[in-house]
């Protein structure tokens, strides 16, 4: 088996909004906002390459919308999805299944393209992975949440035939505090929390004698590691907050990798005990393990 950084691409959010309660004087030092207060992060994927599998976790927000879409979040940097996947020589047409750890824009853009006037999917060899209580929830959005659930990014994988929907009957369960796992394949858990948004799957891997835990949005970056740092974008930040807790704790307990989507500096690390806290470490690269 073998893992590949693809970075999809980097945009700008809000910093207020990417920290929620914290004053900006405080996140600014971690991570700069400019002129209008944004901030840069990066949409980094995962690519898992296992015999004839080669799975593709997220896949960022895509090329298919209008330029007044793309204007709100300052999309740049050279990297894109295709050139990122051409590097370690492979093209979509390639990929054979698509785990999508939630379904917000930025996250799921890319699994579909505009070809004319059709929306179809981007990786045509592919099944797409979801969990039914995540799809309902994307599907009948509630009104703070529908503006991250693109209907366009969504419908069209169900229409596509190449959706599949995440079994987490009891029997496969593994339950840890407040932590679900159910098992993917015999290298991948997947580990379900609930306070960014409805059942977010975090891809937990086992690979050359270390767990990897893809960190999505429970922390888009290592900024995020301080306790109260909880996005203003979550729907239930108290659940947030409890689920970092214990996360965290495993984390540092069982030496665990993370793996960030969103930091635009830092790709992985492990954490340490510190006075103020448990924190990252030295970060480093996939491809240093």
């Amino acid at each position: 088996m073998k893992l590949y950084t693809v970075n999809a691409g980097n945009f700008k959010l809000d910093g207020g909004a990417m920290f929620g309660l914290v004053p900006k004087s405080i996140w600014n030092r971690s991570n700069p906002a400019d002129e209008n207060n944004m901030c840069s992060w990066a949409m980094r994927c995962l690519l898992i390459e296992d015999g004839n599998r080669l799975i593709l976790v997220d896949n960022g927000m895509g090329d298919k919308q209008e330029a007044k879409f793309f204007s709100h979040y300052y999309l740049h940097g050279n990297d894109t999805l295709e050139k990122s996947l051409a590097k370690h020589g492979f093209t979509p047409s390639d990929i054979t299944d698509v785990f999508l750890t939630h379904l917000h824009f930025d996250h799921c853009g890319g699994s579909i393209k505009k070809e004319g006037d059709k929306l179809i999917p981007a990786f045509k060899n592919a099944t797409y992975w979801s969990n039914e209580a995540h799809w309902k929830w994307a599907t009948t959005p509630n009104d703070r949440e529908k503006a991250s659930f693109l209907k366009e990014n969504i419908l069209p994988i169900e229409a596509s035939g190449q959706l599949s929907l995440i079994e987490t009957t009891a029997t496969h369960f593994t339950i840890d505090g407040l932590l679900t796992t159910v098992s993917f394949t015999n290298y991948m858990d997947i580990r379900f929390v609930h306070g960014h948004t409805e059942k977010m799957m975090l891809p937990q891997i086992h690979y050359k004698g270390h767990t990897i835990v893809y960190m999505a949005d429970l922390l888009p970056s290592v900024g995020h590691l301080p306790l109260p740092y909880v996005m203003s974008y979550d729907m239930f930040p108290l659940t947030t907050l409890t689920e970092k807790k214990s996360f965290l704790q495993e984390a540092l307990d069982k030496e665990y990798v993370l793996f960030f989507e969103h930091d635009a500096v830092h790709e992985c690390v492990q954490l340490i005990q510190t006075e103020k806290g448990i924190r990252a470490g030295e970060a480093f690269t996939l491809a240093d393990l």
